[in-house]
C-alpha cells in the first residue's frame, strides 16, 4: 500500500486541531464531534473504496505494477 503523505498530513493536523479546540473548549462539542466524525468518515471510505477497487481520490491506496506515486497526486 502507498500512502498520499501530503492528505494524510492534512487530515492529522485537522485532527489534532479539532481535538485540542475541543479539550479546551474553544470550539463547542456538536460542531467538535461533527468535524472529527467527518475526518474518521472520509478515511474510512477511501479505504473501503481502494479496497474494492472503486476510482477515489484515496489518502491510501493499492500500488499497482508498473504504477507511479504520481498517478495519484
Amino acid at each position: 500500500m502507498t500512502v498520499n503523505l501530503l492528505k494524510a498530513l492534512g487530515l492529522v493536523v485537522a485532527l489534532v486541531c479539532v481535538t485540542v479546540l475541543l479539550a479546551t473548549g474553544g470550539i463547542d462539542e456538536t460542531p467538535g464531534v461533527g468535524l472529527l466524525a467527518w475526518i474518521v468518515g472520509y478515511l474510512t471510505g477511501n479505504g473501503v473504496a481502494v479496497l474494492r477497487d472503486l476510482p477515489s481520490t484515496p489518502v491510501v491506496w493499492r500500488r499497482h505494477q508498473g504504477e507511479s506515486d504520481d498517478e495519484h497526486a
